[in-house]
């Protein structure tokens, strides 16, 4: 059995608890996750299974798509609310002040990642020191947001989506944007929308995978092949006309050239 699942991951258990789920139900032991969702979180999780885990640093590469919850005026050690609360600074935030704020976040950006995370620093995972009350300085990372749209804002509560790249900590960026708000700000929900082109809309859940499996129907698992094909298309437009084109052909640049010209050429005696 191989290929990749498009998981949407239920609040209250950890990635490591649907990968042990999933090993269960599929009866194979090879497969892992393409990125960690805390118990707090939900929605899309890709998993690997047999050979297709070869695609799994790719995968992990991906953009992706959050929607996130936050209360502005206080902090926890873990920067969301299941932590505990070690900070506060009750004060009035307008929307407007909010959204000049998010603005501020959009492009290439430096990040502090959180000590309760899975990151590793002189062979220690960090939210392994946290819990023993250790706090130690953390590198800052590259990440990118591509946007944040302020979705709903009310009595300190917003809500938001945001697209960001690979090793973006959604926690960290909400604490963030309680620091320039001259304040706090604390995560209360996260829901992983997309990653990639793979979002909520064809995702399975596990109730619905377990289902599935005991009927032979094993529909949920995209193959390497679908999933190598999906990641290597590109567009071409010219025009109100787009063509797909697969980028993992050795002459890319010259079909590229070759697309862009035939459609331009077609626009222009009126055949498109």
């Amino acid at each position: 059995m191989e290929g990749v699942i498009v998981v949407n991951k239920p609040k209250g258990i950890t990635s490591f608890d649907v990968i042990r789920k999933l090993k269960k139900f599929l009866k194979t032991k090879k497969i892992g996750h393409t990125g960690t969702l805390d118990p707090l979180a939900i929605g899309v999780m890709l998993v690997c299974v047999g050979k297709a885990t070869k695609l799994a640093s790719d995968l992990e590469a991906k953009d992706k798509v959050y929607i996130a919850d936050f209360d502005i005026g206080y902090a926890t050690d873990t920067y969301d609310i299941e932590g505990k609360k070690i900070a506060e600074n009750i004060i009035e935030v307008s929307k407007e002040n909010l959204e000049q704020s998010l603005k501020k976040f959009i492009g290439n950006i430096k990040q502090v990642p959180p000590m309760y995370s899975a990151i590793k620093i002189d062979g220690n995972k960090l939210y392994h020191l946290a819990r023993k009350g250790i706090e130690v300085e953390r590198p800052e990372r590259d990440v990118t947001i591509e946007y944040i749209n302020l979705l709903d804002f009310k009595d300190n509560k917003a809500k938001i989506e945001t697209k960001v790249s690979k090793g973006c900590y959604i926690r960290s960026l909400i604490y963030d944007i309680g620091q320039d708000l001259g304040t706090y700000a604390t995560m209360t929900a996260l829901q992983r929308k997309q990653v990639g082109e793979y979002s909520l809309e064809n995702s399975y859940s596990l109730e619905q995978i377990e289902e599935m499996t005991l009927n032979n129907n094993f529909k949920f698992l995209k193959t390497i092949e679908e999933i190598e094909i999906k990641g290597n298309i590109s567009k071409v437009t010219e025009g109100d006309t787009t063509i797909e084109y697969n980028t993992s052909s050795n002459s890319t640049d010259e079909m590229f050239l070759s697309l862009k010209s035939q459609l331009f050429r077609f626009r222009k005696v009126g055949t498109v």
